[in-house]
């Protein structure tokens, strides 16, 4: 390319990885997103974040890193000055960054220029579902449920909510010659709790056609501490398939909407000319239970698939190699800031540890990773990392009680914990309470934990090695820029005090020679 391309980043929020037509779901209607997996882009099947919830997976997929490599785990622990973030990086390499939407990334108490030109929030609760109309009264078995349905829109009222201001305000701006080349970051609040949405996407989903629901096994105390919790709090445990599928499909219509609302954005850039000339990026920030084990919406430590499986698809500009399809190979999303920096031939600044996925586009290749990686949760005594800050901990009658105030327990619900994933299986290992194990060919609900069980004995092993050698690769980042020890001298005043010091011995060897060996003139006669 003879210019550097736009970079386009459709960012929704809790979107499932299986979500999508062109995988294979029956109930999934996502014509544009299946188009462009058809005959221009890649969809990777097996995507993962790297945490459940919002700030620690955003933060780490901006950045490369991890979050235990400085500490992202909480929603209230952003990046930095002295971090990478990919948004700072491409506006100091000549891009003009334009975001809208949610944040989750940075301090807001030092605001976004560092970050962005523009900063546009959005509006934040026009024609939102209204809380008390929705939740029923405490103690309903819906309450927890984050469960709306279907928005009343009259029929010449036009639709405003945050992602249709979001995406209205891109339009305007791709359609206002805007300089380039240019990042589009639009970091979507659907299909986040709760779960609602107007028609045509409410109705467009069969039911009839939804995946079968992961159901909690009997055995749930074997899983994590906090997924039991989780499902003793939300209450939800005698809910009739039919309720669950209102409530899935509800999720499902709002990922439509999702997929429409990316079409109306792309025929934007097509009629103005710039749809070629950028590189198109759709993921989630990770995935949700939405019914799974009997629960719904996130958390911090729990790593099932329903979870941090995303959806991730790459749009390349015109004129890259691309085999258009759907890639098998193991893939983290820390891997997409690799991806834009060797599109774009930058070179970094700050050790990383994403993989770029750029050979992955031209030809059907499903190698790329032996294994994936999550982790969250916090040491006992980390009261830093409970998120006090958050009064829904302390508060029943919130509907995030059952999730948030599990967090300030000094149980092992909020425990420390680590995730390696192969093709083949999934190990957790977790403080406080005993580890997980799940074969993902023989269980891939994961419902079976086998981590007691001595058959299994050989692959525990590999898989705690595989842990360990993680954690070793990604234990720190070393700053690419080294600091002056005070008493180091620059080369060029190092060779002046060599010259200098070579003058003061020729001349203490000469006055040695002529004052204190006067024999050696009378040896020379």
């Amino acid at each position: 390319m003879s210019k550097q391309p736009n970079i386009i980043i459709f960012n929704p929020d809790h979107m499932r990885g299986d979500m999508l037509g062109h995988l294979g779901n029956p109930a999934a209607v996502t014509p544009c997103l299946d188009n462009i997996v058809k005959n221009e882009g890649i969809s990777f099947r097996n995507a993962f974040c790297q945490n459940g919830v919002c700030t620690p997976s955003r933060c780490s997929f901006m950045s490369g890193w991890y979050p235990h490599v400085r500490g992202h785990r909480t929603m209230y622990h952003m990046m930095h000055e002295d971090e990478p973030v990919l948004l700072r990086t491409l506006k100091k390499a000549g891009y003009y960054v334009w975001w809208g939407g949610k944040n989750d990334i940075a301090p807001a108490q030092y605001g976004y220029q560092q970050f962005c030109h523009t900063r546009y929030h959005g509006l934040q609760a026009q024609n939102n579902p209204d809380e008390d109309q929705w939740h029923g009264a405490y103690g309903h078995d819906g309450y927890y449920s984050m469960y709306y349905g279907r928005i009343d829109v009259k029929p010449d009222n036009i639709f405003t909510d945050h992602d249709w201001d979001i995406v209205r305000t891109a339009i305007r701006f791709i359609r206002s010659k805007p300089p380039e080349p240019f990042c589009l970051f639009l970091a979507l609040h659907n299909p986040h709790p709760p779960y609602a949405v107007e028609d045509p996407w409410y109705s467009m989903i069969d039911r009839t056609k939804l995946p079968e629901r992961i159901k909690p096994p009997e055995d749930l105390h074997r899983k994590s501490s906090i997924l039991g919790k989780m499902f003793e709090r939300y209450g939800l445990g005698r809910w009739n398939e039919k309720r669950w599928d209102e409530l899935r499909a509800t999720s499902y219509g709002m990922c439509s909407r999702l997929d429409h609302q990316l079409g109306l954005l792309i025929d934007a850039l097509k009629d103005e000319k710039l749809y070629d000339d950028s590189a198109l990026f759709f993921f989630s920030d990770h995935g949700d239970y939405l019914g799974d084990y009997g629960v719904v919406d996130i958390n911090q430590n729990t790593f099932e698939d329903s979870l941090i499986r995303v959806p991730f698809i790459i749009k390349p500009p015109a004129g890259t190699s691309v085999h258009p399809g759907i890639r098998n190979a193991l893939v983290e999303l820390i891997d997409f800031p690799a991806t834009v920096h060797d599109l774009l031939n930058i070179s970094y600044s700050h050790t990383q540890f994403g993989q770029t996925l750029m050979p992955l586009l031209s030809r059907n290749n499903d190698k790329h990773r032996d294994a994936v990686f999550c982790e969250g949760g916090r040491l006992h005594g980390e009261g830093h990392c409970m998120e006090l800050q958050n009064p829904c901990h302390e508060n029943p009658q919130s509907i995030w009680w059952p999730r948030v105030g599990l967090q300030s327990s000094e149980g092992p619900e909020h425990t420390k914990a680590v995730m390696c994933r192969t093709q083949d299986y999934k190990f957790v290992r977790r403080l406080y309470e005993d580890d997980e194990l799940y074969d993902l060919k023989s269980d891939p609900q994961e419902c079976c934990n086998l981590i007691k069980n001595p058959d299994f004995s050989n692959i525990i092993l590999k898989m705690k090695d595989r842990l360990l050698t993680f954690l070793l690769e990604t234990s720190d980042v070393v700053p690419h820029t080294a600091d002056s020890r005070g008493y180091e001298m620059k080369e060029r005043d190092l060779v002046d005090y060599k010259a200098k010091n070579f003058k003061v011995v020729v001349a203490s060897i000469f006055k040695h020679i002529f004052f204190l060996h006067p024999l050696f003139f009378f040896y020379l006669m």
